[in-house]
């Protein structure tokens, strides 16, 4: 009797896990299947209420042929938000890595100290400093280039990338590293060749990071960029938003944020495998 109560109860909680997990994923998906159903209505009926959110008089790419109409169409700030991407991921790796493993593996002067005040500068408001990084880029000559754009996220990843790398190179074992001394690699030989497959998850991890914060970056790119031939996507959602003589025009909307959400929606499933193992093992150590 007691048995049956103890699997009863087990049976019980099981159920209890299973249809929280699947109210929960049904909550954050909805969402998302929302809009990327509207963005397929045609141009009237998604001025129209909301409900149904499917298309009910038959599927329309309208939206997004009215989508390339804006400013100076579509590609123009894909271009654009793909170029600041790409560029800061390849910037942030490359900087992140070679930072935390000498963090890691070396010893120099005031080490503790200088990691302290990189990792610091994640408490300060990035708002609060709008002003003296665009004094900074007018004065480099970098003021209203994508260029200066990619050094300022590039500088925003940075601390929390450097943080991550430091902590998944302190996680490979040191025998791993002698092992290797002791088959005559060099430094360079070192990181290339032993210490690179072995942190790869947390690569993977500061890239998405990267990638996701610079593509979906608003605020820094709206006070920049002042050209518009070098907008990127979120800024020509501003003018989706704000509509033309006052009207938004909302399945236009709709295919703008489908067009801004598939790209990460897929980076991030076909690389969440490593994202998950670096997030892991680059956070704690």
């Amino acid at each position: 009797m007691a048995q049956a109560r103890s699997r009863n109860r087990r049976i019980g909680m099981q159920i209890a896990e299973h249809s929280t997990g699947i109210i929960a994923s049904i909550l954050f998906l909805a969402p998302i299947a929302w809009t990327v159903l509207s963005a397929f209505k045609p141009a009237q009926e998604a001025r129209q209420p909301p409900l149904p959110p499917w298309p009910t008089s038959g599927i329309s790419l309208e939206n997004y042929a009215t989508l390339n109409t804006f400013g100076d169409g579509l590609w123009l700030p894909a271009r654009n938000s793909i170029y600041v991407s790409v560029m800061t991921v390849v910037l942030s790796v490359i900087v992140s890595v070679l930072a935390g493993y000498g963090f890691s593996r070396f010893r120099f002067p005031l080490k503790n100290l200088l990691f302290v005040v990189i990792l610091s500068t994640i408490m300060i408001p990035f708002q609060s400093i709008l002003t003296p990084i665009f004094l900074v880029l007018t004065k480099i000559g970098l003021h209203n280039t994508l260029t200066g754009l990619v050094c300022v996220y590039v500088t925003l990843q940075l601390p929390f990338s450097i943080f991550m790398m430091r902590n998944a190179f302190d996680a490979v074992p040191r025998e791993i590293e002698e092992a290797a001394r002791m088959d005559g690699a060099n430094n360079v030989t070192m990181l290339l060749r032993v210490m690179l497959p072995l942190v790869w998850p947390g690569i993977v991890t500061i890239a998405l990071f990267a990638f996701l914060g610079a593509w979906n970056e608003f605020l820094a790119a709206l006070v920049l960029m002042t050209d518009q031939s070098k907008f990127t996507l979120p800024i020509m959602m501003t003018a989706l938003q704000s509509g033309r003589f006052g009207a938004i025009d909302w399945g236009a909307v709709q295919a703008g944020v489908t067009v801004m959400m598939v790209p990460c929606l897929v980076l991030f499933l076909l690389l969440q495998r490593f994202y998950i193992r670096g997030l892991m093992a680059g956070a704690v150590k």
